[in-house]
This record gives C-alpha cells, structure tokens and sequence, in this order.
C-alpha cells in the first residue's frame, strides 16, 4: 500500500519577481510513496491551472501504484503552486490585519513558483529530484524548475507546454481574465471580505479556457447539433457543467492569478533574447511531449522547445482527438512515454 501524507511548509523572506517580500509563504504538499535511503527516487509532479496536490486524482492513469510514475517505487510530491487555493499562500489566505490579502496580493510568475519548489526541495532535503514532471501549466513550471538549478533535476519531462507563450495563448487568457474582473462581484479581488464571490465570472472563464482544451472536431464529434431543451444545444449544457463544478472548488481570484503567470511564461526573460541561449542551462535529459490536435500549445510550438533544449532530447506527439486535455485524457500514451524515459 502506498504511503500518502499531506503537509505545509512556512518559508520566510521569500521575494517575488514583482519585487513583494512575504514574511512568512506556506507552501502545501501531498506526497505519495517512500523516500529511499539515499533519496535518489523522489519525483516532482507540477500541476495546471486549475490542478492541486492530489495528482493520484487528477492524473490517476499516470501517478500511482503500478503507473508510469509508480508511487510504490517512487516517492512522489505534488506542491500547490503559488498564488493557488489549495493550502499554498494565495488571494485568500490572511494577511497581517486578519483579512484576506484579496487586490492586495502580488503578481506572481512561474519562475516564483519554481524558486518556491526549490525552497521546498531544500527543507525536504533532496539533493537531485530523479525527474520533474508537469502539464500545460505543471509543464511551464517544470520548464523553469530545471532552468533554476539543472544540478537538481535529473530528468525534466514537459507535456504540453512551450518555452513561451504566444500572442493566441495572451488572447484567450485575457479573455478568461477579463471575465472575472468585470464580474460586479470580484470587487477588484476583494469578494471575500465583503462576502460575495463572482461565481458568473468564473464560470464564463472556464468556458472559454474549455475551448481552448478541447479541439474543435472532437466537440462536434460529440454533441453535433443535438438540443438538450428547447434552444438549449447538449455542448451549451455540457460547457454549463464544466463552468459549475470548478466555481464549487476553485477561487476566481486565483484563477486570475495563475492565468496571468501563465500569460505572461516566457523562459528568455531575464536570460536572453535568443532562445537557445536562455535554455542553455536547461536539465540536459527531457522528455518533449505534444498532443496533435491541442489548439492551445500546437505540437510546432512545443516542438519548437524540444529543438532548443540542450543534451538528450526526446520528442513525442501523442496522437489524439480530444486536444490540449489530451495530456489528461490519454493516460496510456502518456504514460508509454514516462515510462521509457524515467529507465532510460
């Protein structure tokens, strides 16, 4: 039986790129499995967007007993990233005066959430992580997390994600954006304090977000022109879902957050303008894995990242109808190509 506990960390002094000094970042975790003696097992798994620590959940056909990322032989961690809301200081978490810190709350990017995880790597006291691991979001941290420290990352595999986000990916997470923010109930990220949450908001950014993770064929595949109701078409009411089950467990101002970290990924600032360069530093064993119908990172951009990464690079195109949430979705593709790399 694997082993699985959940734990916060508190890591003082830690400073944002936009320059914010924390007193005191929790930082939330779960890990699933044993650290050996020598603790040279342990792997990193980075969530997305929307994701949490419980990647045995989320990404069940991938991570655990007897999965590519098998949690009986690998001790596996998954942090919630910074700025989220599930554990790690986030909007909602309280800041000196008791209330929420809500606009007061810094912009955060994924190179700040990757330094975070070294801190955390740190206390854990794991010299190299045997790989780190991540998709869309989770693969853009995994990106950064390696380029921080290659010395701790043996192995880095990136699935769906690219070095940097182009002006299609700006658009349509200004659009989810921009959602929340015009909301009357986001109140400039200070809801919670006054009590209200701008569930509309969120919803209508998850719709939109949903467009862009699946493909367009494998939404007409599915719902075609079929009516639920009258005037009411079966793909209204299944975006109407997605909408209501992330608005019971997620924060819009989080969401805002993240998106905008995401938006603004981009591994060459500070680095250099030229791309192969800002990844010189890169972990030198990746795993590159793209999905061939995603609309949201097409497998030429991510492909593109895979060309310019430096020592073994293995590139991949999953085959799938579904799109970006292919990641997700073809757990046995997936896992065929962590699989071949974790031995290697």
């Amino acid at each position: 039986m694997t082993t699985q506990s959940t734990s916060v960390e508190s890591i003082l002094g830690f400073t944002t790129d936009s320059g914010h000094t924390f007193g005191t970042v929790e930082i939330a975790y779960e890990t699933f499995g044993t650290l050996n003696a020598d603790r040279s097992n342990a792997i990193l798994v980075e969530h997305a967007l929307t994701g949490d620590t419980r990647a045995t959940d989320w990404w069940s056909g991938v991570v655990g007993p007897g999965r590519a990322v098998d949690t009986n032989e690998y001790f596996v961690v998954c942090a919630n990233a910074l700025g989220g809301c599930s554990g790690t200081t986030g909007p909602q978490s309280a800041f000196g005066d008791g209330l929420p810190y809500g606009s007061r709350f810094p912009a955060v990017t994924i190179r700040d959430m990757a330094r975070l995880e070294h801190n955390l790597t740190q206390i854990l006291g794991i010299e190299t992580w045997h790989a780190v691991i991540g998709g869309s979001m989770g693969g853009a941290r995994a990106l950064e997390f390696g380029l921080l420290d290659a010395r701790k990352t043996a192995k880095c595999a990136i699935i769906a994600a690219p070095a940097f986000s182009e002006a299609d990916q700006i658009a349509w997470a200004m659009t989810q954006e921009r959602a929340i923010e015009l909301d009357p109930d986001y109140c400039g990220g200070d809801y919670a304090a006054i009590g209200r949450f701008p569930a509309a908001g969120l919803g209508l950014a998850r719709q939109i977000a949903h467009l862009t993770y699946r493909n367009d064929a494998d939404l007409n595949e599915r719902f075609s022109r079929r009516l639920r109701s009258a005037g009411y078409y079966e793909v209204s009411s299944y975006l109407d879902h997605q909408a209501k089950k992330l608005t019971a467990r997620f924060d819009p101002h989080s969401y805002v957050l993240l998106s905008k970290a995401l938006r603004d990924h981009d591994v060459r600032t500070g680095r250099s303008a030229d791309l192969r360069t800002a990844l010189a530093q890169a972990c030198t064993d990746s795993l590159v894995v793209s999905v061939s119908s995603d609309r949201l990172y097409p497998p030429a951009q991510v492909e593109q990242l895979a060309r310019h990464l430096p020592g073994r690079v293995d590139y991949r195109v999953i085959d799938s109808p579904v799109g970006h949430d292919g990641f997700l979705t073809e757990a046995a593709a997936v896992s065929a190509a962590l699989r071949d790399f974790l031995t290697a």
